[in-house]
């Protein structure tokens, strides 16, 4: 066998933390792997002889195969001749998003890159262009031409998600098309850095093996719904150990639709401004924790609502409004506000839990869109 050196040399990808752990997120450049006509996949399976189980799988991935594409990315570099033009830079997964062309993968597949193709099924080789990034998600959308009549997955909640239950990852590990792996849910609510100042909250935890080049690829419930993002695995070895990790699809739901409409997203607002260091400054006073409304926004939902900001005096800063919790779940700093926030849609109302002095109070506010 002579995959072990390839294996080795393409599992390399950033590393984040300590004592040599590793959060595979780029997948690097492979040779080319010519897709196999979708039509021909799996056409001599022996069905007479497979248990029902292995039917339903067998069915999942030929329904959905041909909503997932490979993806190759190219960045500025030196060729042989040593001359400076595009290189190879890495591979990864994606898979249609609605039907106007959109494909769905990580930033991270894309980041750095100056050019993207996609492989269809059936081997047809597409440019495509870069419609939006969000690196707070990992997530990013490419605008595809051509892509005909391919349909786009059907999308289930993660919300619904238990530990325990069945999901099958869809992608191109190491660049070998229409790969299809399975597992469960092995924990769900994690975080995963992204880099050393950002985290993604809130992921699913999978033993279904993903490895470099799956990165962007779909996991699918047992229906075929698309549940999450094949973002990343945790490794101490830099090949997969059992741990994988998903982007949620009510995430990937919130963000998407400001990717394509606008190329970025933006969490919802309460118009409002604020400073961790003022959060801090309450700390260390002794007070309870919470997040100091430092200005509110004129017009905007907290001015609506009638939020009182800090003052700054002679004596220095007097906290007005202290927002304590939003809907029930507590909040000491500015970023726990804010990851809070980026659960919610512009148009939801919230409740927040004000502290003013010795009084509190509940008051309902209407998100705004995000700036």
């Amino acid at each position: 066998m002579r995959l072990l050196p390839v294996v080795v040399a393409v599992a390399l990808g950033v590393m984040i933390g300590a004592l040599g752990v590793r959060w595979i997120l780029p997948a690097p450049a492979l040779p080319d792997v010519t897709a196999a006509p979708v039509a021909a996949v799996n056409d001599a399976a022996p069905e007479g002889e497979l248990s029902d189980g292995e039917r339903a799988t067998i069915d999942l991935f030929r329904r959905a195969q041909g909503s997932v594409v490979f993806i190759t990315t190219t960045m500025r570099g030196m060729d042989m001749f040593n001359q400076d033009a595009e290189v190879p830079r890495g591979t990864g997964s994606g898979f249609v998003w609605g039907t106007d062309g959109h494909v769905v993968t990580n930033a991270h597949v894309v980041r750095g890159a100056v050019g993207a193709t996609v492989r269809l099924p059936g081997g047809r080789a597409v440019s495509a262009r870069l419609v939006g990034v969000d690196d707070r998600h990992d997530l990013a959308v490419l605008q595809v031409p051509g892509m005909g009549q391919m349909q786009p997955l059907p999308l289930g909640r993660s919300a619904d998600m238990q530990v325990g239950q069945s999901v099958y990852a869809i992608g191109n590990p190491f660049g070998l098309d229409f790969t299809l792996t399975t597992g469960i849910v092995s924990a769900l609510e994690r975080e995963i850095p992204v880099r050393p100042d950002l985290k993604i909250r809130g992921v699913i935890q999978t033993d279904a093996a993903i490895n470099p080049g799956n990165s962007g690829g779909p996991l699918l419930d047992s229906q075929g719904r698309v549940i999450g993002v094949n973002t990343a695995i945790f490794s101490p070895s830099g090949a997969s150990a059992g741990i994988g990790f998903a982007v949620p699809v009510d995430t990937v739901k919130r963000v998407v639709p400001q990717l394509i409409e606008r190329g970025r997203y933006a969490p919802p607002a309460l118009g409002i401004t604020g400073d961790p260091r003022a959060d801090a400054l309450l700390r260390s006073n002794g007070q309870p924790p919470g997040v100091i409304v430092l200005d509110v926004i004129e017009g905007g939902p907290a001015a609506l609502a009638g939020l009182e900001p800090a003052q700054v005096t002679r004596a220095g800063l007097v906290p007005g409004d202290v927002i304590e919790a939003i809907d029930g779940a507590s909040v000491d700093r500015l970023d726990e506000l804010l990851a809070e926030l980026d659960t919610k849609m512009a148009g939801d109302t919230v409740v927040l839990t004000l502290r003013n002095g010795r009084t509190r109070r509940d008051v309902e506010i209407v998100l705004a869109p995000g700036a």
